[in-house]
């Protein structure tokens, strides 16, 4: 939801933001909260890309600050996990209560190119004759119900409402491809077919996700206990919850033919160095392509956001914790 919202307000996935420690005072009665990554170590300028992959907790609370946790939240309702989250930057390394269900429509969106999902447990019902009495997607088709002729296959119009642009959800959908490829669930790479998708993990090791996607198929994996407790000692999404997503894709794509994301209208994909986001030059190791927008600058090196005049001295606070996003 940050870097969504970062995406459409200026950002792009090679911008830098500078991964530093930092303590915020959360307003009379909060106290000060020291947000930490969860390697306990900090890596300098950074990609919006490499936040993603590498979860950078301090990355993303130092973007929700610099977008403003208000438009955060509208975002997050957007995509239908905003409920009962209030407007503080804890809110944004997932200290908000969102169920399974939630956090996979969410998540579908994305691959859907931004536009909303309604989820349903039904599809639709027949009676003891066969005849539909009830169909979740109701949008009318007449040419279904011609003679085959050659015709071409008949298209159902689109209706559902943009969420996001599809050119976000498609720089989101490639720098979550990058968390298998290059991330925190890189273990499902062995998969060997094109999948995205996200780990988290809650203070503590108590819940463990992996929330990811094929281009067709989006699957929502959390592990933890009912009456909450720590799954051992540095358990994550990543050592817990995306062997799970690999195993079961594994078998759900296997035989099947590797399909790529299908790439929208308004996106270009340059050549960059991952470490750097700039453009490639001759020589470089780890080039990716990484997807701008027709009307993004060229990536030149400069820090965007780096802090300054936005948090207190570091020096001022004592430390609280790291986060829920690992």
């Amino acid at each position: 939801v940050v870097y969504a919202a970062a995406l459409e307000n200026g950002f792009t996935p090679s911008s830098l933001i500078l991964d530093a420690p930092f303590v915020i005072d959360q307003g009379a009665g909060l106290g000060l909260w020291k947000p930490g990554n969860y390697s306990g170590k900090f890596y300098g300028p950074s990609t919006l890309r490499l936040g993603i992959e590498k979860s950078r907790n301090l990355m993303t609370v130092r973007l929700a600050q610099y977008i403003g946790m208000p438009q955060v939240l509208d975002y997050a309702n957007r995509f239908g996990i905003g409920r009962g989250m209030r407007p503080i930057l804890s809110m944004s390394l997932g200290a908000g209560e969102v169920t399974l269900l939630e956090l996979t429509t969410a998540y579908a969106m994305l691959v859907n190119g931004g536009r909303k999902i309604t989820p349903t447990l039904i599809d639709r019902v027949q009676d003891r004759r066969g005849r539909t009495i009830y169909r979740h997607d109701n949008r009318p088709c007449v040419e279904c119900r011609a003679a085959w002729a050659g015709q071409l296959q008949p298209e159902l119009p689109d209706l559902r409402q943009q969420a996001i642009e599809q050119t976000t959800a498609y720089q989101l959908v490639s720098m979550l491809e990058g968390v298998i490829q290059r991330g925190t669930g890189r273990s499902i790479a062995v998969v060997g077919k094109p999948l995205a998708g996200k780990t988290g993990t809650t203070n503590d090791s108590r819940d463990t996700w992996f929330i990811g996607f094929s281009p067709d198929l989006v699957v929502g994996v959390f592990v933890g206990f009912d009456n909450p407790r720590t799954l051992g000692n540095k358990e994550t999404g990543s050592s817990v919850a995306a062997p799970i997503f690999r195993d079961f894709f594994a078998q759900a794509l296997k035989g099947k033919p590797p399909i790529p994301f299908r790439i929208p209208d308004g996106i270009r994909l340059v050549r960059v160095n991952s470490r750097t986001g700039l453009a490639a030059r001759p020589g470089d190791e780890d080039v990716i392509l990484e997807a701008f927008r027709t009307d993004d600058a060229v990536p030149t090196g400069k820090i965007v956001l780096d802090g300054q005049d936005q948090f207190q001295d570091l020096g001022s606070a004592v430390a609280v914790g790291s986060g829920g996003l690992y």
